[in-house]
């Protein structure tokens, strides 16, 4: 069977998410992040569910994002960077010979 790559199997319905989905993913992470700046207790960690911004902001913005296919912003994907890739091929570091001491080799 043939390896399909992302963009031949993804159609443009997939690309926009459930509004009803996506509603209720949005105002779990306002919610979150509300009650992390209005309420200290939000800040700290719990013992059972551990450092509680994660959970609170951090879980909902990441499946807020997942529901976009994880795409990244038009500002980013345009953007180009100054880094330029080497074209050509690895460079391989010299070998050098062992050479080996009479005092070493006891």
């Amino acid at each position: 069977m043939p390896k399909l790559s992302a963009p031949s199997y993804r159609s443009k319905q997939e690309s926009n998410p459930d509004p009803r989905v996506l509603r209720c993913v949005r105002q779990v992470a306002l919610a979150g992040m509300a009650l992390v700046l209005v309420w200290p207790t939000a800040r700290g960690y719990s013992v059972w569910m551990g450092w509680l911004p994660l959970w609170l902001v951090g879980m909902p913005l990441a499946s807020w994002w997942a529901l976009y296919g994880f795409r990244l912003p038009a500002a980013w994907r345009n953007r180009k960077t100054g880094v330029q890739r080497r074209r050509g091929p690895q460079a391989r570091r010299a070998r050098r010979s062992l050479r080996w001491r009479g005092s070493q080799a006891a």
